[in-house]
């Protein structure tokens, strides 16, 4: 009888037939996250889980469902599941590394230059029917070159933005855990304490993972000990910012501005952000190309295929 593995979300039909080849695959019919009682019903006699970061994998979860014996995260984050826990249990979990870190910089770059040259903002404008033509003083921006980025984050993803803003002429420090010395020598970055990071830089871009140390860590405090003239982008986890204290920095001006692809209680957006006019925000796409997706559900399903036949997962983290 043939193992049963559970996808919360449809994917790629690459992956699914990857996954049928060692398995009795179930999809989720309903496009959407799921609710935590759907996902404990559809998960009956599964031993594996595709899952997507809205699935929460914690204790209850695991203890209602001991059939379950892997759990493959469709994404480089993993904070939806309680890794402890499923060490304890002896629960294999793996992620999806690599495979979305230049779709990721990319977009990030790309919010970045949308906020500092006002891009959105003039789209906005254009479409109300409010442009006159162009004068020496309409929609004045911030150029990108000689202005220093801070990376707080500096892994695959973060190091990849790096480079982007070393190709525009950017200057590049970062803070993390503990200095990455060989790979900062590849962009020419600086590790700097987060005070500094906060004091230096002209923008900053958020690369971190989500976990007990991140989570809030860009409150009003830290916000107002920034630049006046810096910008804020964030393409990694929503709750690294209080979204409210943002908000309300944004609205004092205490920074210039912002550019968000995730949210703090996502898919919710603090209705203060969606009014104002030097924020861009955008539907949680940092990943979403065919390559990046496609390549993100097949990381996945070789996990789970690997495990099914007794072999070590490629990206395990547990």
């Amino acid at each position: 009888m043939m193992d049963k593995v559970l996808v919360t979300r449809r994917v790629f039909q690459s992956a699914l037939d990857l996954l049928a080849t060692r398995a009795e695959v179930l999809v989720s019919p309903h496009d959407r996250d799921l609710r935590a009682e759907e996902l404990l019903e559809m998960s009956a006699g599964c031993r594996a889980l595709m899952t997507m970061p809205a699935d929460r994998i914690d204790r209850p979860f695991l203890t209602a469902r001991p059939e379950v014996a892997m759990v493959a995260n469709d994404a480089v984050g993993y904070d939806n599941i309680d890794l402890a826990v499923a060490r304890e249990l002896g629960v294999v979990v793996t992620n999806t590394p690599g495979v979305l870190t230049e779709a990721t910089a990319d977009l990030t770059f790309i919010l970045l230059l949308a906020v500092m040259r006002r891009l959105v903002e003039g789209d906005r404008l254009l479409r109300a029917g409010l442009f006159e033509g162009t004068a020496p003083m309409f929609m004045l921006g911030t150029d990108p070159k000689g202005k220093t980025l801070g990376v707080f984050g500096f892994g695959r993803i973060g190091q990849a933005v790096a480079r982007r803003a070393r190709a525009f002429g950017m200057n590049v420090i970062y803070h993390d855990v503990q200095p990455l010395a060989e790979a900062a020598r590849e962009v020419e970055a600086e590790y700097v304490s987060f005070e500094e990071l906060l004091a230096r830089s002209d923008a900053i871009s958020i690369n971190a993972l989500l976990n007990d140390k991140t989570r809030g860590v860009f409150n009003y405090q830290v916000l107002s000990r920034m630049k006046p003239t810096a910008f804020l982008v964030n393409a990694a986890r929503g709750p690294i910012i209080v979204e409210a204290d943002l908000a309300r920095a944004l609205e004092e001006k205490v920074i210039a501005g912002a550019a968000l692809d995730v949210y703090e209680f996502e898919p919710q957006v603090n209705p203060k952000l969606i009014g104002l006019e030097n924020v861009i925000l955008a539907p949680h796409m940092g990943s979403a190309t065919r390559e990046a997706r496609e390549g993100m559900a097949l990381l996945a399903a070789r996990n789970i295929v690997a495990f099914l036949e007794g072999g070590e997962p490629p990206t395990r983290l547990v």
